[in-house]
């Protein structure tokens, strides 16, 4: 009573702030790590469209992977990151769920014939990407040497995509690069390993960055 006596009208004051304090600790929601889903999607379709360049599996599966897991999922995923402050992760997320969906729209028009898109046609459409996908790796080597891994194979990938695309007889390239990816693809797992795992306690170290 004394304290409060001294205190006068601030001791009110004081009272209301604790009590506004405690009402955020109990109502404000923890929220989950949406990079984890992301990187699954971007993963896996990755991964199975590898299997379609090395002859393993047709292009029908990764087609409607790419409109449901590897499009809609990482747009979801972007924009769930746009919520958190994430800036690196939205854009990525949102840039490689829109790669997904359009690859995906090509390859419904190419069955259904409604364009005439060549192999020249889809080069340039991957430069697009190189180009985005080499600005995202100067900021993942100043995040972590997992994700420096990811986007430096994809950078890799889809120069080599480019050129088997549109430089006559480099098809072969084409082979080379999805083992490439498949590294790649496996490395985004390793990472979404690390969100899902570390929360558990089970450690899954994600590496220095490449870049201070």
């Amino acid at each position: 009573m004394a304290v409060k006596a001294m205190l006068g009208g601030n001791y009110a004051a004081i009272e209301r702030a604790a009590e506004v304090s405690e009402a955020k600790a109990v109502t404000t929601p923890v929220l989950s790590n949406p990079a984890a889903v992301g990187l699954g999607a971007f993963g896996g379709t990755t991964l199975l469209l590898q299997f379609v360049n090395l002859g393993w599996a047709g292009s029908g599966v990764v087609m409607w992977m790419a409109f449901f897991f590897g499009g809609l999922a990482q747009l979801i995923v972007g924009l769930q990151e746009f919520k958190t402050g994430n800036n690196f992760g939205f854009a990525a997320f949102v840039t490689y769920g829109s790669f997904w969906l359009s690859l995906g729209g090509i390859f419904l028009s190419v069955q259904l014939k409604l364009f005439n898109i060549t192999g020249t046609d889809i080069g340039y459409f991957l430069i697009i990407f190189t180009l985005l996908t080499a600005i995202y790796l100067i900021g993942a080597m100043k995040q972590s040497g997992a994700l420096s891994v990811v986007f430096l194979t994809l950078l890799i990938g889809y120069i080599l995509l480019d050129i088997g695309h549109l430089v006559p007889g480099a098809s072969v390239l084409v082979k080379i690069a999805a083992v490439d990816l498949i590294v790649c693809a496996l490395s985004a797992w390793y990472l979404m390993a690390h969100v899902i795992l570390t929360p558990l306690k089970i450690n899954v170290p994600p590496g220095q960055p490449w870049l201070k």
